[in-house]
């Protein structure tokens, strides 16, 4: 019986001649594929700027970095997200926190996050930047999380990695409320470019800034030069930067993603419908839906209830056995070992590890079939029930 992935690309012969196409041009590398798949997403998702990068993790770093967050510089995330959401913050010298989740949404919780800074107010340790995670594709309470921003003077980097295609409140993510906002094409992403990312801003000094940095921080702009060009060759380097620039190529096929993600998104839509139909009797707590957004479900994840037969591993393993590729989305970040040899510990944010203790993420991707659907929902069954 073939193997059902947790997620699978999806790519058409019109991503493979994007892609021919650019293979047999002039660029394959810092030239006009760039700009279009740039101008392309800021207008999808209605703002003023994007700047595309080679990954996620480079643009959240960079994008930390153009927000001022350097030495002494405090952050806060969620636990509830991949390692590189808070290990920006550690590559640009700053100091790194979380903020517990919200059991349903799981994402950081709004009511945390108050009284956390609450409580840094009064300790004079207010964070700098903080970067709230659209977790599976939700879109988080950003209208809430900007109202604290405005009232303690933190900026607001949205990790959207997972978001590509939600919305909130009736407009795409990444457009609203953030400073700025990342995206991710990672291979298993809404789009993908096999590997990129971009950051989304409505700030133009900041979206200068990113740009600048994405390319050791090199230069032919008169207006940043700071000694007169002696010649049509001259450049400077006026910022520290880094080699973060995303190809023509994975640009070209990322375009070409984007002009089908509305089909795809309502692809995984469906399939994530027909979940909430055919395991809504089984002792599981499904994703929960709110009326001001919409994810755009990267993943979907359950959570064993107390009256499942078994526990998440006994059903990861049988499930794996029976050619499911299941997943766990996340290890709690502040338990890893290197943020334990920084003071964090088991027990620190109660909600993020009791939502992983019963996580399991099974599969979802726009060609899925009934049958593979039908097919996990029967595994499941066989064990939880």
């Amino acid at each position: 019986m073939a193997f059902i992935p947790y997620s699978r690309q999806q790519i058409e012969q019109a991503d493979i001649d994007a892609v021919v196409e650019v293979l047999q041009s002039d660029f394959l590398t810092q030239g006009p594929a760039i700009e279009r798949f740039e101008k392309d997403f800021a207008e999808r998702h209605q703002v003023a700027h994007a700047v595309a990068l080679s990954n996620a993790t480079a643009a959240l770093h960079i994008a930390c970095l153009a927000l001022g967050v350097g030495q002494g510089s405090r952050v806060w995330t969620s636990p509830n997200s991949f390692v590189a959401s808070a290990n920006c913050a550690l590559y640009c010298g700053a100091e790194i926190d979380f903020v517990d989740i919200d059991p349903d949404s799981r994402n950081m919780s709004v009511e945390r996050l108050r009284e956390k800074l609450e409580g840094a107010k009064a300790e004079g340790t207010l964070p700098d930047v903080v970067i709230p995670v659209d977790f599976s594709g939700m879109p988080c309470d950003l209208e809430d999380i900007r109202a604290l921003a405005d009232e303690y003077g933190f900026r607001i980097l949205q990790d959207a990695s997972h978001a590509t295609g939600a919305e909130y409140q009736g407009k795409p993510v990444g457009g609203q409320y953030a400073d700025a906002s990342v995206f991710s094409f990672h291979a298993v992403k809404i789009v993908t470019s096999a590997e990129g990312g971009m950051v989304t801003t409505q700030d133009a000094e900041l979206a200068k800034k990113i740009a600048l940095l994405r390319s050791h921080g090199v230069t032919r702009d008169a207006d940043l030069l700071e000694h007169a060009p002696e010649g049509g060759w001259y450049y400077e380097q006026v910022d520290l930067g880094y080699n973060y620039r995303i190809t023509d190529v994975q640009a070209a096929l990322g375009a070409s993603q984007l002009e089908r993600i509305d089909t795809m998104q309502a692809e995984r839509a469906a399939r994530a419908d027909r979940y909430d139909e055919i395991l809504a009797d089984l002792p599981l707590k499904l994703p929960k839906r709110f009326n001001d957004r919409s994810s755009a479900w990267h993943l979907y994840v359950v959570e064993l209830t107390d009256e499942a037969k078994c526990d998440r591993a006994t059903l990861f393993a049988a499930m794996r056995e029976a050619g499911i590729g299941v997943n766990v989305h996340y290890i709690p970040i502040h338990t890893q070992p290197h943020y334990e040899r920084l003071g964090f510990a088991r027990g620190d944010f109660p909600a993020a590890e009791a939502y992983y203790d019963r996580a399991i993420t099974i599969p979802l991707f726009p060609a899925m079939t009934d049958e593979e659907q039908d097919r996990v929902a029967q595994v499941i069954r066989e064990h939880v029930a």
